[in-house]
């Protein structure tokens, strides 16, 4: 097998550029541009036959044009005859879209996942679906990554006396139990009813967070209406000083502007899944880079070495 080629969508370059830097391999050129009809052109500028090619392309806003270019670059690598392509999507946005629970509705991750293996994916690697259920949608091999040791690592610089881990909603209980354990904290959850796309409310917390200082973690952070609502909660309990972290910094809406209103965050703490306008870098955000983690899960599916180890602890 040839060496490693990576090429970049234009959803997140700078990301894969990273990714590239810390692999010491170039990011290798593509072309996109649309005709005068509105159709998309998609072009690899690089040579991938029998190659091991990987794709970078979060499916960050906009998102179905992030989408069309990611399976338009799939099927020019299997065009061109790559070896193996694997689809590297560090924020699947559709994972959302997991179950029906309306009539008549599509289950788009399912069909997404469908999309990318029909368009010539032969692997996918991705990072903290929003429902663990969606790594089942894939019908080929999925590594499913996560990036609660790139968040814990940042906190371990912290003083964490009289601190407790808070999870807003139970279904994210598990990752916060995991989060928890690594910063040997102890953890809480919110119980938490969605009642909109922007409108939840969380009904109570379970769990001892009384007097304490928290860490809220969640896996994303879209328009910010289930952080808000979680401190509304935490204050009732007289919780000092809060910390916020997700992997997915999303800011969509008026996120920013709920979150600035908050006086008790004293910290808020993603990671560069998705890209950040200059705009939604408040000055309490610190972005984490998971280039690092994602370099080595590439080399290693390379090298067909094991990527179940670099989360031994979390698992």
């Amino acid at each position: 097998m040839r060496e490693v080629t990576i090429f970049s969508g234009s959803a997140h370059k700078e990301l894969a550029e990273e990714v590239c830097k810390f692999l010491d391999v170039p990011l290798c050129k593509s072309t996109f541009r649309h005709f005068s009809n509105d159709c998309l052109y998609v072009q690899l500028n690089a040579n991938c036959r029998e190659g091991d090619v990987f794709l970078i392309q979060p499916l960050v806003p906009p998102v179905q044009e992030n989408l069309m270019e990611l399976l338009f670059m799939l099927d020019a690598a299997r065009g061109a005859s790559a070896a193996r392509t694997t689809a590297v999507i560090p924020y699947y946005s559709y994972a959302r879209s997991d179950k029906k629970d309306a009539p008549r509705i599509s289950i788009a991750g399912r069909l997404v996942a469908d999309l990318l293996t029909t368009a010539g994916a032969n692997r996918v690697l991705t990072m903290t679906l929003h429902a663990p259920q969606v790594h089942g949608f894939f019908s080929v091999p999925t590594d499913h990554l996560n990036a609660l040791n790139v968040l814990a690592n940042h906190f371990r610089k912290r003083d964490l006396r009289n601190t407790v881990v808070v999870s807003p909603d139970l279904g994210n209980a598990k990752s916060a139990s995991h989060f928890a354990r690594l910063l040997k904290l102890p953890v809480a959850a919110g119980s938490k009813q969605r009642l909109s796309d922007d409108k939840v409310v969380v009904e109570a917390i379970v769990g001892d967070v009384d007097g304490k200082n928290a860490i809220v973690i969640d896996d994303e952070i879209a328009n910010g209406g289930t952080i808000v609502e979680i401190i509304e909660r935490l204050r009732e309990h007289n919780v000092g000083h809060i910390s916020v972290a997700c992997t997915h910094g999303l800011f969509t809406g008026k996120a920013i502007e709920r979150l600035r209103e908050q006086p008790d965050i004293v910290e808020i703490v993603t990671t560069n899944t998705v890209p950040l306008a200059p705009e939604k870098r408040l000055p309490t955000l610190t972005v984490l880079s998971v280039a690092p983690l994602i370099a080595e899960t590439i080399r290693r599916i390379h090298n067909g070495e094991s990527v179940t180890s670099l989360f031994a602890d979390t698992m």
